[in-house]
């Protein structure tokens, strides 16, 4: 949650109604903002985007994903968000490789700069997505706008009823805000019973969710065929799939403070995001279009057809996007790593059934995006959730969280992908 925060609206323990229902208008009222600020970012990206891949090289006369265009279209980018960074008061936030889904509350000073940052990002194709800029960005409002309208309610309140508004709008359900919540105030000290704390969140999280629903629509079902009933077998491949995943989660983890400090050493944004952007074009070059852009619509067109593609090219996709999002991380593009994390993981669970055909396609990407997930982010619930909702098939829960135990094995105690301010990991 919120760095600031510690935990949501304190209550009394077994606090009645009417010490709840003052949380609830401002709790619907941010819910439906965050919402139409993450549609509207999103929108006004794929339409850049549409532009930037379609009518504009077709008038050039350049094949729309061809080497040139690629090269031109994400160096352009780097030097765009390179100009944001250096130029746009509040430099587009603070380093992205310090950040995760715990928003600090920015001035509202920094906040324009970090929408233009992650817009341009988003249209342009390297392979990062919305959540940790909006979500930031979000916090930063709500916090900002809440001290000035409702001065006498508690500062703290603001910034989780963004984050849990935002999430519930980015995966469409209030269900992953509540997740996090309680993933986050476990251990920590609450006054009050746990739905009594979750009350505010939950009610932001819902209204996000519907709000994201009515105006875009959006689904996260891949539309697999789902699974039967499980065998004796599917937990042992279960088990080998996530935790393979999850060890190459780590690999990238591992390398991402060393690329970091490479990319530092250029020194000046103008240098550093121009430079991730022509590595992120040679990248793509090699691994194809759909390893481009933040991933969410690719891992759909992966899924609509598992038998298009052999098990070495979906091998191939997935170590290419896992490189391009760990480039893109580390050279200062504004975005976040779960949704390019849910596509090295899609990749990787389709290339397990193109390589053994009896590993059910919705088994295999269920598993390897949760490894991956649990590698990459660290966050148990998000990723037992986002795994089991990819999929929509009952049957794989269970063996998803026995998946999860030898792969939390695996990751809890290392480094995330995550550093300090001093560039060392966070563990």
């Amino acid at each position: 949650m919120a760095q600031e925060t510690t935990q949501a609206p304190p209550s009394a323990p077994a606090a009645p109604a009417r010490a709840l229902l003052p949380f609830i208008l401002p709790a619907v009222v941010v819910g439906v903002a965050a919402s139409l600020v993450f549609v509207g970012v999103s929108t006004a990206a794929e339409r850049l985007q549409r532009v930037l891949w379609g009518p504009l090289p077709d008038a050039l006369g350049v094949g729309r994903y061809s080497v040139l265009w690629m090269s031109v279209v994400l160096t352009a980018t780097g030097v765009a968000v390179g100009l944001v960074v250096w130029k746009v008061p509040g430099h587009a936030g603070p380093d992205p490789a310090t950040l995760g889904l715990d928003a600090r509350v920015l001035p509202p000073a920094v906040l324009p700069g970090l929408v233009l940052a992650v817009g341009l990002m988003l249209a342009g194709g390297p392979s990062l997505g919305p959540e940790n800029p909006v979500i930031a960005v979000n916090v930063g409002l709500a916090a900002w706008l809440g001290a000035r309208l409702l001065p006498r309610t508690p500062g703290t309140l603001w910034p989780v009823l963004a984050e849990a508004a935002t999430i519930g709008a980015l995966f469409g359900t209030p269900v992953a805000a509540a997740l996090v919540i309680s993933e986050a105030l476990a251990g920590r000290p609450m006054r009050g019973r746990l739905w009594d704390n979750l009350f505010a969140p939950l009610t932001a999280g819902a209204c996000g969710a519907m709000t994201t629903a009515l105006v875009a629509r959006p689904t996260l079902d891949l539309g697999l065929p789902p699974m039967g009933r499980p065998r004796a077998v599917d937990v042992l491949v279960a088990l080998v799939i996530a935790s393979a995943a999850a060890v190459l989660g780590l690999c990238a983890v591992y390398a991402f403070p060393h690329l970091h400090a490479a990319f530092r050493r250029l020194r000046h944004p103008m240098l550093m995001l121009p430079a991730g952007g022509l590595v992120l074009a040679a990248l793509a070059a090699l691994g194809g279009r759909l390893t481009l852009f933040k991933g969410l619509s690719e891992v759909g067109e992966l899924a609509r057809d598992p038998q298009g593609w052999s098990a070495g090219q979906f091998a191939t996709m997935a170590v290419v996007k896992l490189a391009a999002l760990l480039v893109a991380a580390s050279c200062g593009f504004r975005g976040g790593r779960i949704f390019p994390a849910v596509f090295v993981g899609t990749a990787l669970g389709l290339a397990a059934h193109a390589l053994v055909p009896a590993v059910h396609p919705s088994l295999g990407v269920a598993t390897a995006v949760l490894g991956m997930l649990l590698a990459i982010t660290r966050q148990g619930w998000v990723s037992l959730f986002t795994a089991a909702v990819l999929v929509a098939s009952p049957a794989i829960t269970a063996l998803l969280c026995i998946a999860s135990l030898p792969a939390w094995l695996l990751v809890t105690g290392r480094p995330e992908m995550q550093l300090r301010a001093d560039g060392t990991p966070v563990r």
